[in-house]
């Protein structure tokens, strides 16, 4: 094996394809997208949504339900037990109604039937108001039955939340807050990540085969450099793309979000508390900073936050995703690349893909379950088996996992990543110069036999 050759074609294939314009767009648009997933949620949940002043009219038949109703910004109620439903109902249009509710008469147990009649589908935010108001009131009027004093009093007397905050030991007992939906965020991200960039880039690889295979280049590349060193060099030279444009959008991402905040305040996208948290940190050590994190953990439910980010081991969490979707990319692009020589053209992979692809979606599977149960046997042995753990050993990264476990997950992927690019190289040698003939697993089987 010649590793000049290897890093000519690895070259080659890298050129290639960082000056496709797709390559450039991906890596511009894709960031914008990433940030404005991140942004555009909190910008909308701050802003007023919706037309204001929208009348509704309620046709109250149970003669309780009425009072309980509150005019907003967004919905005046009008009421009027008495009209004619059937009449507005045919000239709705010009009754100037956003939508009519029309409320039953209580049944023995206390009970009303509620019907909404509008010229288009009540929005999500009617239907929560309206439901509420008159849960609230039937609920009241049940209350009644009971005949005790000051029960509403009581009840919100005993009405009662429980934060439960959550803390992991770390050496010599020392507590570390976290939360869960942290830990679940990260884990989905990562593993979900890891699943979409083996997926992408593996079948860019397999693409790039079966592309220079009909164009006939593959002829003349070959006659200089060995099949094994052309496959290693396009997988090497596809994977350098992909860090390259991974990288990139991480600091494109941070970039426009952190530009976003300058521009239109911390506090309108990430809350007050994380304004004095961004302000202060830059100008205060480790030991400070760490302390107003913990102070601010204690005033509000940001801090909390702000507090379990810090908590996350993050060196462990970068380090385990760019090995295991190196490891993962590496396993699977041999993989895809024997497909793709074994086949004149994409539409002839179906047949092949399957079996390559089925180990990811159960992955996708087990990852699902791993959120959950990070611990479970069937989370353990997922993170184990070398064609799922890029996925779901990402799901339990980051609730913590013992550092053998680690080692022997990503030994199990190295030496499965050797074993099969061997295999794969014998399928690519024969297939990559054949033609005429439909790709099979018995043809192939035949194949990994010379």
């Amino acid at each position: 094996m010649n590793s000049n050759k290897i890093f000519l074609v690895l070259s080659r294939e890298f050129k290639i394809r960082v000056k496709k314009k797709s390559f450039i767009l991906t890596t511009i648009f894709t960031p914008l997208l990433f940030a404005a997933m991140i942004i555009l949620p909190t910008v909308f949940a701050t802003t007023s949504s919706g037309e204001k002043g929208n009348k509704i009219l309620v046709v109250d038949s149970s003669g309780v339900c009425a009072p309980f109703f509150k005019n907003s910004e967004e919905f005046t109620f009008e009421f009027n037990d008495s009209a004619d439903i059937e009449k507005i109902k045919k000239n709705f249009a010009n009754e100037g109604l956003y939508a009519m509710i029309i409320i039953s008469k209580a049944d023995s147990a206390l009970n009303v039937n509620v019907s909404a009649v509008s010229n288009k589908q009540l929005n999500i935010s009617a239907k929560s108001e309206i439901e509420k108001y008159i849960q609230s009131a039937i609920e009241a009027q049940k209350l009644k039955r009971y005949n005790i004093d000051n029960l509403n009093v009581i009840l919100k007397d005993i009405r009662t939340k429980v934060n439960l905050k959550t803390f992991t030991l770390g050496e010599e007992g020392k507590e570390k807050l976290g939360m869960v939906e942290i830990n679940m965020a990260i884990s989905y991200i990562a593993s979900f990540m890891s699943y979409i960039f083996i997926f992408m880039f593996g079948s860019m690889v397999m693409r790039g085969v079966i592309e220079e295979k009909t164009t006939r280049i593959v002829e003349v590349i070959i006659s200089s450099v060995k099949p094994f060193e052309l496959m290693m060099g396009k997988i090497l030279g596809v994977g350098s793309v992909a860090l390259l444009q991974f990288f990139i959008w991480i600091l494109l991402t941070f970039g426009i979000i952190f530009g976003v905040q300058s521009a239109v305040g911390f506090d309108k996208i990430a809350g007050g508390d994380a304004v004095a948290a961004s302000a202060q940190m830059g100008q205060m050590g480790a030991a400070g900073a760490n302390q107003m994190v913990t102070s601010l953990a204690e005033q509000s439910p940001m801090g909390e936050v702000l507090t379990a980010l810090a908590g996350v081991d993050w060196f462990t969490v970068i380090a385990s995703f760019l090995i295991y979707f190196l490891l993962g990319y590496l396993l699977y692009a041999s993989m895809f690349s024997a497909v793709g020589s074994a086949v004149d053209n994409e539409a002839d992979t179906q047949q092949l893909i399957f079996p390559v692809t089925l180990p990811l979606i159960i992955g996708i599977f087990i990852m699902v379950h791993t959120f959950q149960y990070p611990d479970s046997n069937l989370s353990f042995w997922g993170s184990m088996v070398p064609f799922t753990s890029p996925m779901v050993m990402m799901a339990r990264v980051s609730y913590g996992v013992p550092l053998w476990q680690l080692g022997l997950s990503v030994s199990l992927l190295f030496m499965t990543f050797i074993g099969m690019t061997y295999l794969s190289a014998k399928i690519y040698r024969i297939g990559i110069l054949s033609y005429g003939k439909k790709g099979s697993w018995k043809e192939i089987i035949k194949w990994l036999k010379y």
